[in-house]
């Protein structure tokens, strides 16, 4: 069966795609959506100053807000109603997960099935709103005692500027949480996923063209771009290497007398992906290390003397910075891994069901076993995403080379489209299947 499937989704070409007119409608409908998306990116709120907000976020582009700038497709930089991007519903959806493992009522709750699911998604976006309600509070609060040579940001600062930055960036966030799921039901791949991604593409042509400046003004040698371009190619090829590696677990089910019939036998396998946290480690490292540099740029020195030493050490690029960071990508993917996967729920299952592997006991030995795979390949995953992210990390101290070309958004990207082919084959899979079901019956009425 599994060859037979192989074969088929080997024949699926341009001329399969052609007849597939339910993919080529979900397509349609994915770029419309990302396209309404990329148009909400440039409607500014009302009552900023782009221009002060341009000087702003140049001189700070090196800390946590040129990194989430970059995760909302320039649209946190030009203060736009899209300023929040998705980025708090990732936030709650990545709480409730936590909930989940850590509170018995939350786990009990999606143990329920559709209906836990459903109450869960909608405290997630309960969630959503307080979440976007502090952090646009925040970000107008910020913005009126933000000042720079061409004057103060907002114009007329007071409760009535404030009530409408929150409205605006809220409903903003609720749009886009919509819209994703509207994606993801409607059109191809993981709407909030697309979403991200639509960003930071959106933005890899001026952050080239950033990069080629430099090399114009002698910034950069061209050597050092060819090795650059070369370099990203090489870290793309090894995101998509390590993102598709998986260790299968042979799972054996007994076989089983019903009637006159003997049923069972089978064997399956049980995937465990080498990097099962994604790209939460970076996202969650990046953005806790980078926060006290962007607080003492803001603050301009003014702030305590221990404040600007701590900061001298926690630098882009300085020894301290790197160790704590890697540290940080280690911590969160071991930690994200043991929240999205439980040895002891999936032993259990697979106990219920007949399952076992071959020369484990059924239940705490299979539990114990799954967890020492899963460990071992964490550790390798960890690795993995320490190097992704340390090389890319020393050229953007080093030599100012743009977000784009870091490892977090390269990694972000290659995921999301490799999920997305994935998806768009398995659309082309299915209408072949209905095809030659189709065929099949028409032959056996003929006879």
């Amino acid at each position: 069966m599994a060859s037979a499937a192989e074969q088929l989704a080997s024949n699926i070409n341009f001329g399969a795609f052609a007849k597939a007119t339910e993919l080529k409608n979900r397509i349609w409908f994915t770029l419309g959506a990302l396209l309404v998306y990329r148009l909400g990116t440039f409607i500014p709120l009302p009552g900023i100053d782009p221009t002060v907000l341009e000087d702003i976020f140049r001189q700070n582009q090196g800390g946590i807000l040129g990194m989430f700038d970059m995760f909302s497709g320039g649209a946190l930089s030009r203060m736009t109603i899209f300023a929040l991007n998705i980025m708090p519903y990732i936030s709650a959806s990545i709480i409730m997960q936590l909930m989940t493992a850590v509170s018995p009522q939350m786990e009990a709750m999606k143990k329920e099935g559709e209906a836990g699911r459903k109450k869960i998604n909608q405290y997630t976006r309960y969630l959503t709103v307080v979440i976007a309600a502090v952090q646009a509070f925040g970000i107008a609060a910020g913005l009126e005692g933000v000042s720079s040579s061409a004057g103060p940001a907002v114009a007329d600062p007071g409760v009535f500027f404030r009530f409408s930055v929150v409205i605006t960036l809220v409903g903003g966030t609720i749009f886009l949480m919509w819209l994703g799921e509207q994606i993801t039901a409607r059109g191809v791949g993981n709407g909030i996923s697309l979403i991200i991604f639509a960003g930071i593409v959106a933005n890899l042509p001026s952050a080239l063209a950033s990069v080629l400046e430099l090399g114009r003004t002698g910034a950069l040698s061209t050597g050092f771009i060819l090795v650059l371009l070369i370099m990203s190619v090489c870290v793309i090829y090894f995101i998509v290497l390590m993102e598709r590696a998986q260790r299968r677990i042979l799972i054996q089910y007994p076989k089983r007398q019903r009637g006159n019939k003997m049923t069972g036998g089978e064997n399956s396998h049980l995937p465990l992906k080498l990097n099962t946290a994604g790209v939460i480690p970076p996202i969650f490292a990046s953005s806790i290390l980078l926060m006290p540099i962007t607080v003492i740029s803001f603050s301009a020195g003014t702030g305590p003397e221990w404040l600007t030493s701590a900061a001298s050490y926690l630098g882009r690029g300085q020894p301290v910075y790197l160790i704590m960071y890697i540290s940080m990508v280690v911590f969160f993917a071991f930690f994200y891994t043991a929240v999205v996967f439980n040895p002891e729920e999936t032993a259990d299952n697979l106990k219920k069901y007949g399952g076992f592997v071959p020369g484990i006991r059924p239940g705490k030995n299979t539990a114990a076993y799954l967890d020492r795979v899963l460990t071992r390949l964490t550790c390798v995953g960890a690795g993995y995403l320490a190097i992704i992210c340390l090389l890319p990390e020393l050229l953007i101290s080093k030599y100012s080379v743009p977000f784009y070309f870091g490892g977090t958004s390269l990694l972000i990207v290659v995921t999301v489209t490799m999920d997305t082919v994935a998806q768009v084959q398995s659309h082309l899979l299915a209408h072949q299947y209905e095809g030659l079901i189709k065929k099949s019956k028409l032959r056996g009425r003929r006879s």
